[in-house]
C-alpha cells in the first residue's frame, strides 16, 4: 500500500509533469517537419496543448491508482462531485473508449467481447470497455482495477447491463442511482426520490474510501463543479460569434477536462484559459475556419473515428459547424448545482440531462441553438451504438424545415465502430447535402 501510493504521488508530481514535458518537446520537433496545417482552417488553439498536458497526466495517475487510493469507475452521467471529497481516483469508461476510438482500436480491442457472444449492435463503448477489461489493452497504458463501480441511468439503460458485468467481472459494488425520466417539468418527488439515493451514495462512498468528510467539503467541490460548468457554457457561446473562434469538432476534444475532472480548481482553470483564447481570437477576427459561409449544428456524439476527415470535408466547402447538442449537453447543469441545496440541486442537475428528457424538450433545446447560433442547416447523426441520443431525428429533421427554414441530414454513422460506417455512402449524402445551399 505504501509502495503503491509512493508510485501515485510520483507518477503525479513528477513523472506525469516531465512526461507532458517531454512530449511537449517531441511534438514541437514534429511540427517543424510536419506539412503545415490544411489551408481551410485557421491557427489551431494555442491551449491544446495543456489540454493534452491535462489529460496525460490524468491517465498517469490512474495507472498507479489502485492499491494506492479508492478508485471508481463511473457512468458520463453520473454525480462524480460526491466522489472528489472521498480521494476517488475516478475514471470515465466512456472518455476512455472516446480516446481508443480516435486511435481506431475499436475492432481489436471489442473483439474479445464480441467472440464471447455480445452483438455489434450493442453500444461500442460498452464493447470497447469489457473487451479492454479481458485484454487490458490499451492507448493510455492500463486503467486502474475499481474499487466502485457507480452508474446512472440518466443517459441509457444499456449502463446498468454494462456495469453489472463489470461488477461481476471485477467482484466489487455496484452503486446505480436510478432517475425517472422527465416529461415536462420535474416535480418535488423527482428530486426528494434521487436525492435519497445520493444520500445513500454518500455513505458507501464513506465505506468504501474508509474516510469521513464533513458534508461542506462536498459543497465547495459542487460550488467549483457548478463554476466549470458556467466556464465551459461561456466557451461554447463564443461559437455565435462570426466567424465562430473555433469549430464544433474543437469542442469535442476540449470537453475532457469537464468530462473527466469535473468539481476540480485544474479544471476551471484550464476553461478560464480556453474562454480567454476564444474570446482573443473573436476580437482580432480569427475564426476556426477561414472562410466561414455556413453554419451548422452537429446533433449527438462525434465520429470519433472519423473527427479529422470531416473537418476538412466541410471545411473546404465553407462549413462550420458552430454548436453541438454532445457538446452543450455539459453546459446544462450551469444554473442547477447550487451549494445551498447541494442534494436537491444535485439531483435536478443530473435528472434534467438532455438525454434524460421529452422529445419536446430536446426539440425546444435544439430549436434555441438553432436561433442562438443562427445557423444554416444541421448533421443529425443517427448513430448505431446510442439510440436514446438518436431516436427522433426524423422528427427533428421535419420540424427544422416547417418551423426555421433549417436544412438536415440523417446521417447513419456510428461514434467508435467504424466497421459501421460505410464512408463512401455516407460522403456521397453529405457532398450532395452541402451543394443543396448553393441551389
Amino acid at each position: 500500500m505504501i509502495k503503491r501510493r509512493v508510485q501515485y504521488e510520483l507518477a503525479k508530481r513528477v513523472v506525469g509533469p516531465f512526461i507532458t514535458s517531454l512530449d511537449q518537446w517531441k511534438s514541437k520537433q514534429r511540427q517543424k517537419k510536419r506539412k503545415p496545417r490544411a489551408s481551410e482552417f485557421g491557427p489551431p488553439l494555442q491551449t491544446i496543448g495543456k489540454l493534452k498536458e491535462i489529460m496525460t497526466k490524468h491517465y498517469l495517475e490512474g495507472r498507479y491508482a489502485d492499491g494506492a487510493v479508492p478508485v471508481a469507475w463511473v457512468t458520463s452521467g453520473f454525480p462524480s462531485e460526491i466522489l472528489r471529497p472521498f480521494d476517488f481516483h475516478v475514471v470515465y469508461p466512456e472518455n476512455h473508449a472516446a480516446v481508443c476510438a480516435a486511435r481506431k482500436q475499436v475492432p481489436q480491442i471489442s473483439e474479445p467481447i464480441e467472440m464471447q457472444g455480445f452483438s455489434r449492435d450493442l453500444c461500442s463503448y460498452a464493447r470497447t470497455d469489457m473487451g479492454n477489461a479481458l485484454i487490458t489493452n490499451t492507448p493510455v497504458g492500463r486503467l486502474p482495477k475499481p474499487d466502485l463501480l457507480c452508474c446512472c441511468t440518466n443517459i441509457c439503460q444499456t449502463v446498468m447491463y454494462w456495469y453489472r458485468w463489470l461488477a461481476d467481472y471485477y467482484n466489487v459494488p455496484l452503486i446505480l442511482i436510478d432517475t425517472p425520466f422527465i416529461y415536462g417539468a420535474m416535480k418535488d418527488h423527482h428530486i426528494e426520490y434521487i436525492s435519497d439515493q445520493l444520500e445513500e451514495l454518500m455513505v458507501i462512498a464513506e465505506r468504501v474510501s474508509k474516510k469521513h468528510i464533513d458534508r461542506e467539503v462536498y459543497t465547495n467541490i459542487l460550488n467549483l463543479a457548478g463554476e466549470g460548468c458556467q466556464l465551459w457554457g461561456e466557451c461554447l457561446e463564443t461559437g455565435q460569434a462570426k466567424p465562430s473562434p473555433w469549430t464544433g469538432f474543437d469542442t469535442f476534444f476540449h470537453i475532457a477536462p469537464i468530462v473527466a475532472i469535473r468539481g476540480t480548481e485544474e479544471c476551471n482553470a484550464y476553461y478560464r484559459m480556453l474562454r480567454d483564447e476564444l474570446k482573443d481570437r473573436i476580437s482580432k477576427g480569427i475564426g476556426g475556419i477561414k472562410n466561414e459561409q455556413y453554419r451548422l449544428l452537429w446533433d449527438n456524439l462525434p465520429m470519433w473515428f472519423n473527427v479529422a476527415e470531416f473537418a476538412t470535408m466541410f471545411a473546404e466547402k465553407g462549413f462550420n459547424f458552430v454548436c453541438a447538442t454532445y457538446s452543450n449537453a455539459w453546459a446544462e447543469a450551469k444554473d442547477l448545482l447550487t451549494p445551498e441545496d447541494p442534494f436537491g440541486s444535485c439531483a435536478e442537475a443530473y435528472a434534467r440531462v438532455y438525454l434524460n428528457r421529452d422529445m419536446k424538450n430536446r426539440l425546444e433545446t435544439m430549436k434555441e441553438m438553432a436561433t442562438a447560433f443562427d445557423v444554416d442547416g444541421a448533421v443529425l447523426h443517427s448513430d448505431r451504438s446510442c439510440k436514446p441520443y438518436s431516436v427522433g431525428q426524423i422528427d427533428v429533421k421535419r420540424k427544422f424545415a416547417e418551423d426555421l427554414g433549417i436544412k438536415s441530414i440523417v446521417l447513419e454513422a456510428d461514434h467508435g465502430d467504424q466497421r459501421l460506417y460505410s464512408k463512401e455512402q455516407g460522403e456521397t449524402r453529405l457532398q450532395a447535402f452541402m451543394e443543396s445551399f448553393s441551389e
